[in-house]
């Protein structure tokens, strides 16, 4: 009887910690969830209005780029160093304290229409949107390892999930900025959101678990040096290229070609935006249960993302006429495979890392997530500038078949990578090290 009552308080302290840890986990959701709707929602409400507005204060359309470029690049630099420190930090403080400047430049950059045209305005959009991508890239960072501490099993599953909020964002921020901006002003939009994100980090303060652990120095360099982790980035960068390529182009292609209004420009922006946000939870969901298709989920989204850009145009050597619904096929097509290659590289990161000696813990979660996010920035860099110079000299038809050039190189350099992984593991298991010290030791003996 003692035994059995022994074996009844352990199932009922194990049934506690259980729903204790799912508890964690739910608010883990929430606050991420937050931060992906949030951030995606005040990235994307500058399209519909800040370029004609920098246009009244002096900004030409190239530094309008540059000031759009400029959170790219310092998202990028931050990742980095952010990535690296994050076990020092805390991955609590780094969120909470991400989220909460970046609330506050938020509606400081509603009030940039106070300060004096000219120089003065233009320094001042560099100044505050630079500052805006290194809080941007502490709180994704930080969110990141969270999750993957969080659900170390299945990262994919709820990474893919959480893309729902992401493309949530960046849906509904234009429309809603338009709107905000149209029927009260330039600095409202700003104000509401950047009060809407204050508010949320009072929320996550309270309900986001710590997850901080003792700090330990990974070496970023082993990581990032790895083969398999190199061909890894060079697929984030590709897609993010490409992602790219088309926020300073797709809109007037579509404008000049379908002679559509600037509304109708918007719902055409969906096909893509919906159907990466609805197909990420079964990518990821798959990519989960499924480890070993991981492989061919990076190696076919890559050449399938090559080829959907090579006929957005579609590229003049097809001699194909563009159609709007063609148009649109392609995009929602476009969505589907950078998600197929996109989130499987985090869970495939980590496993190479584990495999390569890295111990588990807060300090890997950092650097892997700097990583990506620092890769992602670098290609939403190089995509827009790269994009313009080739769809101003080339036309949109040539400068997206051009583009997709990036996604073929990488789903053909992953999958003569995996090959060779293959062949390698092949003749070792053929070939194992203790039947050839063995051969060895033998033919020395008959001599």
């Amino acid at each position: 009887p003692s035994a059995s009552g022994a074996d009844d308080s352990v199932s009922e302290s194990v049934g506690e910690e259980s729903r204790r840890l799912t508890r964690e986990q739910l608010c883990t959701i929430v606050a991420t969830a937050s931060i992906n709707f949030s951030s995606m929602i005040c990235y994307s409400i500058l399209g519909p209005f800040f370029p004609s507005e920098a246009e009244k204060k002096g900004a030409s359309n190239t530094i309008v780029g540059l000031i759009f470029g400029c959170f790219a690049l310092f998202n990028f630099l931050a990742s980095l160093i952010l990535g690296n420190y994050l076990s020092q930090i805390g991955a609590k403080f780094m969120f909470v304290a991400g989220m909460f400047v970046s609330g506050c430049v938020t509606i400081l950059f509603g009030m940039l229409d106070k300060v004096p045209s000219g120089p003065m305005f233009i320094s001042f959009c560099f100044l505050v949107r630079a500052m805006d991508a290194i809080s941007f890239a502490a709180a994704i960072t930080a969110s990141f390892s969270i999750l993957a501490n969080a659900f170390p099993t299945n990262i994919a599953t709820v990474l893919g999930s959480l893309e729902i909020f992401t493309g949530l964002g960046l849906v509904l921020g234009p429309p809603l900025g338009g709107f905000l901006y149209q029927s009260f002003g330039y600095e409202v939009p700003f104000i509401t959101l950047g009060c809407i994100v204050l508010a949320l980090v009072l929320v996550n303060v309270c309900i986001l678990p710590k997850y901080d652990s003792a700090p330990r120095k990974e070496s970023f360099r082993k990581l990032i040096l790895l083969p398999k982790v190199i061909i890894l980035c060079l697929t984030i960068f590709s897609l993010s290229a490409c992602l790219g390529f088309l926020d300073p182009t797709m809109s007037l292609f579509i404008l000049k070609k379908f002679k559509l209004s600037a509304g109708y420009v918007g719902l055409v922006f969906l096909g893509l935006a919906l159907s990466y946000s609805l197909s990420s939870p079964l990518l990821g969901l798959l990519s989960d249960k499924l480890p070993y298709i991981r492989k061919w989920l990076l190696i076919f989204g890559g050449l399938m993302t090559a080829v959907c850009f090579f006929m957005l145009g579609p590229a003049p050597v097809l001699h194909i006429e563009s159609q709007l619904w063609m148009f649109v096929l392609v995009l929602v097509l476009v969505g589907f495979s950078l998600g197929m290659s996109a989130i499987p590289v985090f869970p495939e990161i980590l496993q190479c890392a584990y495999e390569n000696g890295f111990e588990e813990g807060l300090s890997l979660l950092g650097l892997v997530s700097g990583l990506f996010n620092a890769m992602w920035s670098l290609g939403a860099f190089v995509g827009p500038i790269l994009g313009g110079f080739l769809n101003e000299e080339l036309g949109f038809e040539w400068a997206a078949a051009i583009q997709g050039g990036w996604p073929l190189f990488s789903g053909l350099a992953t999958g003569i990578f995996y090959i060779i992984e293959a062949t390698r593991k092949s003749s070792s298991l053929q070939n194992p090290p203790g039947d050839n010290e063995e051969r060895t030791r033998l033919m020395g003996n008959e001599t």
